[in-house]
């Protein structure tokens, strides 16, 4: 049987395997911990101003409102929004 140059399980019998599992060899600092999870922060939703309403809208996104998309009519324009 081959047997991987690093240690995947521990052995406490002869034919019986128990994985071993992935424990830190020091605490992460606060500054550390706070560097790696400096990227999972939510980013604020993105709007531009429309060219014909003026209004903020999604870029990308069908205007609701007038029913617009890319300067064609693309769903019927809704007057309770």
């Amino acid at each position: 049987m081959y047997e991987a140059p690093f240690q995947f399980t521990r052995i406490f019998a002869p034919n019986h395997r128990i994985p071993v599992m992935a424990v830190p060899k020091s605490k992460k600092s606060k500054s550390r911990r706070g560097m790696r999870r400096a990227h999972d922060r939510l980013d604020m939703n993105t709007y531009i101003e429309d060219a014909d309403s003026g209004e903020l809208r999604r870029p990308h996104h069908v205007d609701l409102k007038t029913g617009m998309y890319r300067g064609r009519q693309v769903l019927e324009p809704r007057d309770d929004i």
